[in-house]
C-alpha cells in the first residue's frame, strides 16, 4: 500500500482522494529542446516520497536526473544529456557525451577501456548507452492496493556481418516509495556467439558526494587499479573535499554476498541529515564484479558504484585472459538491479548493520 505523507492508504482510500493518481506520481513523456540535447526523448518519474527521476529514451533508457525531497543523488557529467547523433565512438571520444546521471549503461558487446580485439578497433565503454530505445512503453496498473508505473523499450547493438543483440528495459517504480527498479532482458538474436561486456556505471555526486562521505559496502578485498588507489590504499571507503589536481582512484572490490545471493553498495552523507545518499542491490550470480571510481578533483567531483558482469579489462585483454564472456545464439540473459534513497540515521545504521551481517556470513 502506497505511504503518503506519513499514512498509509488502500487503493479505494487513495481514489476518493483524486480525480486522477498522476496529482500523486506516475510518469510523463517529454522532450529535451535546447542546444545539443534538442530531440531527446525523456521519462519524469515521481513516486510522491519524495523521489524523482528521468529516463532518457534516447539514450539508452538511462536514468539521468534523479533528486529526493530537492536533493540531487547523481552526478551531471559537463557535456550533459546530449542527443545520441553526437556520439564520437573512436578512442575517448565517448566522454564528450558522457552525462553521467544516476545510472549510464556501458556494453554491450565491449565497455572498458579502449583497444583494438580481433582488428576491430573499440572505443571507451561501448555504445549502448547512446542507442535510443524503440517500441517505448509507458503503462500504469493497481497490483492489489500497490500502485505500480514503468516504461519499457528495446535497444539494439547491431551492424551488417556482425552482432545482432537486443537489450529490453523495464524500469518500474511503485507509489509511495523511494525506490525504483531497472530490469534488463539481454537477447543474442544472431546466429554466431558474441561477446558480452555489461557494466553498470552509477554516479553519485553533491551533496551525497562530500568530505565525510562513505561507500558503504561488503567488501572482502579492494585491489588497487591506479598507481594513485594504491598510494591512498584503505582510504577507498572515504571521500575527500574537492582537491587541485587530484587523479581518479579506481578499485575492483570483492564483494561479500546474502543467503540469497544479494549483494550492495551504498554511498550516504552522514553529516547530511544524519544520513542521505543511495544505495543499489544486485544478485552477484547475474553480476559477479564490482568496481568503484573515485575522482575527488574539482569539477570533476564524481564516486562511480558499478556493478559488472565480467573483470574491468579492456575486451583483448579478457579475450586473452579466457575470462571474456560470451552470449550464445539464441541465449537471454535477465540482470535485476534495485536502487534507493538512504535518508535518515536509522536507514544508516541498518545499512552498517547489513553490511557487518554480510560479511560474517
Amino acid at each position: 500500500m502506497p505511504h503518503l505523507f506519513g499514512k498509509t492508504y488502500t487503493r479505494e482510500q487513495l481514489l476518493r482522494r483524486v480525480g486522477d493518481v498522476s496529482q500523486l506520481g506516475g510518469t510523463r513523456l517529454v522532450e529535451l529542446l535546447d542546444g545539443n540535447q534538442r530531440g531527446v526523448r525523456a521519462v519524469d518519474f515521481a513516486t510522491g516520497s519524495g523521489l524523482a527521476f528521468s529516463v532518457l529514451l534516447d539514450r539508452g533508457m538511462d536514468v539521468y536526473n534523479a533528486s529526493h525531497c530537492g536533493r540531487s543523488l547523481a552526478w551531471h557529467g559537463m557535456p550533459g544529456a546530449v542527443h545520441p547523433a553526437f556520439f564520437e565512438p573512436e578512442g575517448l571520444g565517448f566522454l564528450r557525451t558522457f552525462e553521467g546521471g544516476l545510472l549510464c549503461t556501458c556494453g554491450l558487446t565491449y565497455a572498458g577501456a579502449p583497444c583494438t580485439d580481433e582488428g576491430e578497433d573499440l572505443g571507451l565503454h561501448g555504445r549502448i548507452s547512446h542507442t535510443p530505445a524503440r517500441s517505448v512503453c509507458l503503462d500504469a496498473a493497481w497490483e492489489g492496493d500497490d500502485y505500480v508505473f514503468w516504461a519499457k523499450g528495446s535497444m539494439r547493438e547491431t551492424r551488417v556481418f556482425g552482432p545482432n543483440v537486443v537489450l529490453t528495459r523495464t524500469v518500474k517504480a511503485r507509489l509511495g516509495e523511494s525506490r525504483f527498479f531497472v530490469e534488463d532482458r539481454i537477447v543474442n538474436e544472431g546466429f554466431q556467439p558474441q561477446p558480452l561486456m555489461v557494466l553498470y556505471h552509477i554516479n553519485a555526486g553533491f551533496p551525497v558526494v562530500d568530505k565525510g562521505s562513505e561507500l558503504i559496502a561488503p567488501s572482502l578485498d579492494a585491489a588497487p587499479v591506479t598507481d594513485y588507489a594504491a598510494k591512498i590504499g584503505e582510504r577507498w571507503h572515504l571521500m575527500d573535499t574537492p582537491t587541485h589536481g587530484v587523479p581518479e582512484a579506481c578499485y575492483r572490490h570483492r564483494l561479500a554476498a546474502e543467503r540469497d545471493g544479494t549483494t550492495f553498495v551504498a554511498l550516504v552523507n552522514p553529516k547530511l541529515d544524519g544520513g542521505f545518499g543511495y544505495y543499489v542491490q544486485w544478485n552477484r550470480k547475474q553480476l559477479p564484479h564490482f568496481t568503484e571510481w573515485k575522482m575527488m578533483g574539482e569539477g570533476m567531483y564524481v564516486v562511480g558504484t558499478e556493478p559488472c558482469l565480467m573483470p574491468l579489462y579492456p575486451r583483448a585483454e579478457l579475450r586473452k585472459k579466457g575470462k571474456l564472456p560470451f552470449i550464445a545464439p539464441g541465449e537471454e540473459r535477465v540482470i535485476t538491479l534495485e536502487l534507493g534513497v538512504v535518508s535518515g540515521p536509522a536507514a544508516l545504521r541498518s545499512l552498517r548493520r547489513r553490511c557487518r551481517q554480510a560479511l560474517r556470513r
